[in-house]
């Protein structure tokens, strides 16, 4: 998937910058030589002078000029190295020093990209996703099935808190694995503490560790972002239209009114029809989410979301009482 352009070239501007160091430092290197081994200086003349005098000797019809040329410099480059080498430099001192010799910090080698371009990648999808932290933590090899009761049943889904659980998980794994050839949207609801946020955190990590953009916003943020960008006229720095993948925790923690209601719909419809996926995990159900937004928001929800409900007691106090 292709970084958005701003991202791009906020790469691409730390490459720029990494050659013009590396031509700085090289040009410094050449001052420093100077001064110390003034034979070197004496040895780059030669080298100019040469040159000129091979190119005039080309162009009168002296085909073996440049032949000749190469045969001296390679003797001057020789004598250079040991001049340098018996100061105590390294041979290659007087060559450009490159942060990533496999592509010579341009990020590009024969027009695809460096390993260390796709590093630099998932770097700043990281660190634009909010999530550089918990990731760390909160992903799909730290799960813990032991927190899920499997004896409570729950009245609306039939199911005990460690089959919800297992089935969510499936889903979102499921998500992962066809992202984003399979467009899918996740509504994770359900009791305080039973997972939700962790299930978008683990797939979070596993989408931006594959180079996908990810935007994990809370839903107080995210409508004081959508609040600058209509009455301060800010540019969307979050990418929330336009990222791979949007995810809006705690729907409904927010202090709900005309304008959140209206903005919420707005940001998931325009999300459904340029088919750019959405995550939304609430406490709340569907029947709090139709009362407290709107039908329009509801019906969007109700069918074009995968509908996960999540149950059982708050695993966060069980993880404290364990320790």
């Amino acid at each position: 998937m292709p970084l958005s352009n701003s991202l791009y070239n906020e790469i691409m501007r730390t490459y720029e910058k990494k050659q013009l160091d590396n031509q700085y430092r090289l040009q410094k290197r050449y001052e420093e030589i100077y001064r110390e081994l003034p034979q070197i200086k004496d040895l780059e003349n030669q080298i100019s002078s040469l040159s000129l005098q091979k190119a005039k000797a080309y162009l009168d019809g002296d085909e073996d000029a440049l032949n000749t040329l190469h045969k001296n410099l390679h003797l001057i480059s020789m004598k250079k190295k040991e001049i340098l080498s018996n100061a105590g430099y390294p041979d290659d001192y007087l060559s450009l020093q490159y942060t990533c010799k496999d592509c010579q910090d341009r990020g590009y080698i024969h027009n695809k990209k460096c390993h260390c371009f796709k590093q630099a990648e998932i770097e700043l999808l990281y660190a634009n996703s909010n999530l550089r932290d918990v990731l760390e933590q909160e992903n799909f090899d730290s799960l813990r099935w032991d927190l899920h009761s499997d004896s409570e049943v729950d009245k609306v889904t039939n199911r005990s808190p460690k089959e919800s659980f297992k089935i969510a998980v499936d889903n979102c794994q499921d998500f992962v694995t066809h992202f984003p050839q399979d467009f899918r949207n996740l509504f994770i609801f359900g009791d305080t503490g039973t997972g939700k946020t962790f299930l978008t955190h683990c797939i979070a990590k596993e989408l931006i560790d594959r180079s996908f953009s990810v935007v994990y916003v809370t839903a107080s943020d995210l409508f004081d972002i959508l609040a600058k960008k209509m009455f301060e006229k800010k540019e969307d720095e979050h990418h929330i239209y336009d990222c791979d993948l949007l995810i809006i925790d705690d729907l409904g923690t927010e202090l709900s009114n005309s304008f959140t209601n209206s903005q919420l719909f707005v940001c998931i419809n325009e999300r459904l029809l340029n088919k750019k996926p959405t995550i939304i995990s609430t406490n709340l159900s569907l029947e709090e989410i139709k009362h407290n937004y709107s039908e329009r928001v509801f019906s969007r929800v109700s069918s074009n979301y995968t509908l996960l409900r999540l149950t059982g007691e708050d695993i966060r106090i069980k993880k404290k009482l364990l320790k």
